[in-house]
């Protein structure tokens, strides 16, 4: 069974889109390629540890398995050495894509404290979208209780858009919710 936003997708939003751009055909319309979820955790070259409660909990949120990322080079100054876990990162495609982007609109953006919408100036020119979460408590997957402290990271919406008012266009369809 396909996801609820696929289906959507598929139904609505190309044709949607291929009236309002004059597509000659709706193969033309872009689509949402993946989603790529990342973080670092500046804690993480003190305690270990805290890294993987982190990457737990990611994998909770996401439904996948993160990727441990590792510090490229030594920073004297930040007491980091080279290959010293730093972040995670997730990238997420097809039906887990999907069902990540559902909960993250749905569910978890009304539960951000005197949220107004998201940014529209953080397109790229060629048609990705990009945005920070300030705390990955808004998750109702984890469990306010076990959670030792609340962590931000970023999301890339990466998309087969050309421009970016086809990608915005492309994430309205979907449901994200833009200032105005």
């Amino acid at each position: 069974m396909k996801p609820r936003l696929q289906e959507k997708y598929e139904r609505e939003i190309v044709a949607e889109m291929t009236k309002e751009f004059g597509y000659a055909n709706k193969m033309e319309a872009p689509k949402l390629d993946k989603i790529i979820i990342y973080a670092s955790v500046t804690d993480a070259v003190k305690d270990a540890k805290v890294l993987n409660t982190f990457a737990e909990e990611m994998s909770l949120i996401t439904g996948q398995k993160v990727m441990i990322t590792r510090a490229k080079k030594a920073i004297a100054n930040f007491k980091l050495r080279e290959g010293v876990p730093i972040g995670i990162r997730v990238t997420l495609r097809r039906a887990r894509m999907y069902e990540f982007l559902d909960r993250f609109i749905n569910i978890a953006l009304p539960r951000v404290r005197d949220f107004k919408g998201v940014s529209t100036k953080s397109f790229d020119g060629r048609g990705n979208y990009a945005m920070g979460v300030l705390e990955h408590m808004i998750f109702p997957e984890l469990d306010p209780n076990r959670v030792e402290k609340s962590r931000g990271f970023n999301i890339n919406f990466a998309t087969t858009a050309k421009t970016d008012p086809e990608a915005a266009a492309l994430l309205k369809g979907f449901g994200m919710p833009f200032r105005r």
